[in-house]
């Protein structure tokens, strides 16, 4: 064992020592040594109740014969973060989470982990960690909140951020936002539809690195303690068989994670997500690879904030497994992937749930024929750009409007509020990138404001920088290169053309090459002065987000 590093021999004395000064007996010491990764904190709603995981967790590892030592992680809620300056921290906690994961474990001789998360950035940065550390690990999620219900239908919390948006234009009063206000998020979980953080915890699962049920089962069931007393019981199980991360991280898995993705119109996070775990894993995935799988994997669940359906809708439809058996009969699962189980995708896949048609489609009646999410390239995207597809009007799928450009969220968001914006509008933000940001903010208050005021429909947003999984509407995000880069959105000019077509795959500025030759010799990036050491140093090393915005 590892943690013989630690414990063993004449040497080791004072080593035990310390650790009896813990409590723990020389029995117990002795164990395998599993550390139990509590993101745990009192602020993100996703992460209140995930001490009583870590010790369900604990119980497991405990009664099949390992020592649980827990140890914290931090984590950013994106909605609380949301359009002010905490947003630019928020991708990069991802590397701070790996790191110190990678830290621990390595600094304390860990055997196994079960990391225990739930939302945005915590739960891709366990899963860096773990590639990287290549130990037995488990992930475990919190699970989803529950939707909310307002004037008798479900809702989320992208609806309150829509609903600024609606009281700004006037078609909603403040009384009924603060209605809102207080039913859209009724308890623990992460925020309940389809967005950043149910998309990688499905993601983990579809991976094969948590147990069936991690990304649909709600946080407040009964079945979400037992899920994580399984898990505690399932790695003691990895550790006597040694399977480990690189023996489950491979082209296979991450071929099936995105399969699932374009059939659940998940995130477009998970573009710099997956892309940044594989790297970790040594796994070769580029961007184009999501595109080649959207166009021959069909959408198939509905979910918020594009669709009426949330996580406990797809977890009462079969789940993921569910899911993955569906997209099997097609031929594009591929079964023969390794899991945290210690059985294969296709073992797996024999006792999976037969699927709810109501909420996972038949693959004849998809709710739409390609993948959720579509790969951009052209003169203003020449390295890529993502948009969730599902979630565009079809109205909006090929489309040409006029730029109005802003040179970052704030300055957008007070126009768009101000009612400045107007039809046939491209909204283009950028220098909120990786390196412009720096940190690569989401951008959910001006997507939301502008689909509570009616205008997604008929107004595209652009931008180097990226989307929360709660936006809708014609929102093309991760322009690459970015501005601060040197990137053709750095050259836009308002009043200039572009020409979105997203079943075509290309976007385009529409001016004269000559013109564009004079912009760039004139064109001297710009850097935006942060007041924060650690973002100084980020921009210094962060990659494209074309290459998941890891760090070089």
């Amino acid at each position: 064992m590892k943690s013989d590093n630690a414990k063993a021999g004449l040497e080791r004395a004072p080593h035990r020592s310390l650790l009896k000064a813990s409590g723990y007996t020389d029995w117990e010491i002795k164990r395998p040594w599993v550390g139990i990764v509590n993101a745990y904190n009192s602020i993100i709603p996703g992460h209140i109740h995930l001490g009583t995981l870590c010790r369900a967790a604990s119980a497991g590892v405990y009664a099949w014969g390992g020592l649980p030592l827990e140890f914290p992680v931090i984590g950013v809620c994106d909605g609380i973060a949301m359009n002010h300056e905490g947003m630019r921290f928020s991708l990069p906690s991802r590397e701070i989470i790996a790191d110190s994961i990678e830290i621990m474990a390595k600094g304390h001789a860990l055997d196994a982990l079960v990391m225990v998360t739930n939302c945005d950035k915590i739960t891709p940065g366990m899963a860096i960690a773990a590639a990287r550390l290549n130990l037995p690990c488990i992930i475990l999620s919190g699970g989803p909140m529950l939707p909310g219900r307002h004037k008798n239908r479900p809702v989320d919390l992208s609806t309150v951020f829509e609903a600024v948006g609606s009281v700004s234009a006037g078609r909603m009063d403040r009384a009924e936002l603060d209605e809102l206000e207080n039913s859209a998020c009724p308890g623990c979980g992460s925020c309940a539809g389809m967005f950043t953080a149910n998309t990688m915890n499905c993601m983990i699962e579809a991976l094969g690195m948590g147990l069936p049920g991690n990304g649909t089962i709600p946080a407040v069931h009964a079945a979400r303690q037992r899920l994580a007393k399984d898990t505690g019981r399932a790695i003691m199980d990895l550790v006597e068989l040694d399977i480990r991360p690189l023996d489950i991280l491979t082209d296979a898995a991450f071929d099936n994670a995105i399969t699932v993705d374009m059939a659940l119109g998940g995130s477009t996070n998970s573009t710099l997500h997956l892309i940044a775990i594989a790297r970790a894993a040594g796994v070769d995935l580029p961007l184009d690879r999501f595109d080649e799988i959207s166009q021959k994997v069909p959408h198939l669940c509905n979910m918020s904030p594009a669709g009426p359906h949330h996580l406990s809708d797809l977890n009462d439809a079969g789940g993921i497994q569910a899911v993955m058996a569906r997209l099997s009969t097609l031929g594009c699962i591929h079964g023969q992937a390794m899991t945290v189980t210690g059985r294969t995708v296709g073992e797996m896949l024999q006792n999976s749930p037969t699927p709810d048609d109501s909420i996972i489609r038949p693959l004849d009646d998809p709710v739409h024929k390609q993948g959720g999410i579509a790969i951009l390239k052209g003169s203003l995207a020449p390295d890529g750009a993502v948009v969730k597809q599902s979630a565009v009007a079809p109205d909006m799928l090929v489309w040409s409007g006029v730029a109005r450009v802003f040179e970052g969220e704030d300055e957008a968001t007070r126009s768009i509020l101000a009612d400045e914006i107007k039809s046939g509008d491209v909204v283009v933000i950028r220098y909120e990138g990786p390196k412009g940001g720096p940190g690569m903010p989401e951008m959910l208050t001006p997507t939301s404001a502008l689909a509570g005021m009616g205008l997604d429909r008929s107004v595209a947003l652009i931008t180097d920088g990226r989307f929360s999984g709660a936006t809708r509407g014609a929102a093309i995000g991760h322009v690459s290169p970015e501005a601060a880069s040197g990137g053709p959105i750095g050259l836009i000019k308002d009043g200039d053309r572009i020409s979105i077509d997203i079943p075509g795959r290309r976007l385009d500025l529409m001016v004269e090459e000559e013109e564009m030759k004079r912009r760039r010799k004139d064109f001297v990036p710009s850097e935006r002065k942060t007041n924060s050491p650690f973002l100084d140093r980020y921009r210094q090393f962060v990659s494209s987000g074309a290459l998941g915005a890891v760090l070089d």
